[in-house]
């Protein structure tokens, strides 16, 4: 007689190492398409100023990547944009292959897997942001060209696939951040002027196509972040203050216009990622402190209800210029960036948070099968990449200290998981667990 008991070991969060992306990239963009995958184009792939045009697609669903149509134009520091329609649109950049400042602009189809014009900008300009405005046209603002920061502001209609030229800014900014407001008003905070870092916002307004000073910063930041939280503020973070790399944080209240300081974060970083989780957290990984050629790998959350930072489980790398991409799962991909030493990866990671105030769930041995050796196999499904050992006894009761180790177990299909007890043949009952790592 055969008993089954499969325990899983509960963890606050964790990171599962994915497969390797097809390139190497830094400075690249990741999209999340409508079908659950992502697509990753351009980025620097050597140590050039100029970027590639390959895309490539990540599947969530069994961990894989897989090229897809290139660009016409290879691209750095560019910016992607999901429309309405499912498609995503690419703008600006530095390339590698003449023009080195492309204007052209295009379009890729996740149906066809493939790249169409979709006219071109104004002016070149690359470290610029890109927002979807709630009336499904596309803002592009800022950045900078090859003669300096810029003020400007362009607007894409994907209904006529034209650009036109909207009010500019009133001050030209790099190294910024951009927020759609709920109001749909979009913020535009810190960055770099030509008289230094700032701390000024402004407020452009799709309705009246106009900027409006708001609230200043409490502190000049640029290579920051900020995060529309839950509540409709927002959650500016970290960043270099011309000083150095700061750890502080604050929140925008779209209401009264207001910057308030909030808790500092435990490391000092720029150049990271922020992602808002689907519980309302802020999850913040990698970048660097004192220098671009030795990122970090730690990562940690702000929890909005308290104002608070904590560190939570390091990548297995550090990196900066990588992307984070919220998955339907709730887990985050985190993909390229640059590595210690200056070397630009394709290592890939996903985070996964639970949520502790919950109980471990319960991993449901399948399909028993007794091999022609007299021993028996087991299946089981969980996180693709993660890992586990097994664990069996002929006392259910014993301390886990005291059941039998049978080793680690095996992924044979992501997700899908197998091991096999050789011991089993000469015991009338059995009990096995499964503990993660």
């Amino acid at each position: 007689m055969l008993g089954l008991l499969a325990i899983q070991q509960a963890h606050a969060a964790m990171w599962v190492t994915n497969n390797p992306a097809l390139l190497v990239r830094q400075g690249h963009t990741a999209t999340l398409l409508p079908n659950g995958k992502v697509l990753v184009v351009g980025g620097s792939v050597d140590s050039g100023v100029g970027g590639t045009n390959g895309a490539e697609l990540f599947d969530p669903a069994n961990g894989t990547w897989a090229a897809t149509g290139s660009m016409m134009s290879g691209r750095t520091r560019h910016a992607a944009t999901l429309l309405a329609n499912g498609k995503v649109l690419v703008t600006g950049g530095i390339s590698s292959t003449a023009p080195s400042y492309p204007t052209s602009t295009e379009l890729y189809d996740p149906v066809t897997g493939q790249w169409a014009a979709a006219g071109a900008i104004n002016g070149a300009r690359f470290d610029h942001n890109a927002v979807l405005l709630a009336n499904g046209k596309v803002l592009v603002v800022g950045g900078q060209s090859s003669t300096g920061s810029l003020a400007s502001a362009e607007l894409y209609d994907p209904a006529i696939g034209s650009w036109t030229n909207t009010a500019a800014m009133s001050a030209a900014r790099v190294y910024f951040a951009a927020t759609l407001l709920t109001n749909g008003n979009v913020l535009v905070a810190g960055g770099g002027t030509p008289v230094g870092i700032t701390n000024g916002a402004e407020l452009y307004n799709p309705t009246s196509a106009t900027w409006t000073v708001t609230g200043a910063m409490n502190s000049r930041r640029y290579l920051h972040t900020t995060t529309r939280l839950a509540n409709g503020q927002v959650l500016a973070a970290a960043g270099n203050n011309a000083g150095g790399t700061v750890l502080t944080s604050e929140l925008y209240e779209p209401i009264s216009g207001v910057w308030t300081n909030t808790g500092s974060l435990t490391k000092a970083r720029q150049i990271f990622t922020a992602t808002l989780l689907a519980n309302g957290k802020v999850f913040v990984a990698g970048g660097y402190t004192t220098n671009y050629n030795t990122p970090i790998a730690d990562a940690e959350l702000f929890e909005p209800a308290t104002g608070t930072w904590a560190a939570t489980v390091s990548m297995s790398i550090g990196r900066d210029a990588h992307t984070a991409t919220l998955l339907p799962s709730g887990r985050v991909l985190v993909a390229g960036g640059l590595t210690t030493g200056g070397i630009i990866t394709n290592r890939a990671e996903m985070f996964s948070l639970i949520d502790t105030q919950v109980a471990p769930s319960t991993i449901i041995l399948k399909n028993p099968t007794r091999l022609p050796n007299g021993s028996f196999q087991f299946s089981f499904t969980n996180l693709p990449g993660a890992t586990f050992t097994a664990l069996a006894t002929t006392n259910v009761a014993l301390p886990r200290s005291n059941w039998t180790v049978l080793g680690g177990v095996a992924q044979v299909l992501p997700g899908q998981f197998q091991f096999t007890d050789a011991q089993a043949t000469n015991n009338p009952y059995r009990f096995y667990g499964v503990r993660s790592p």
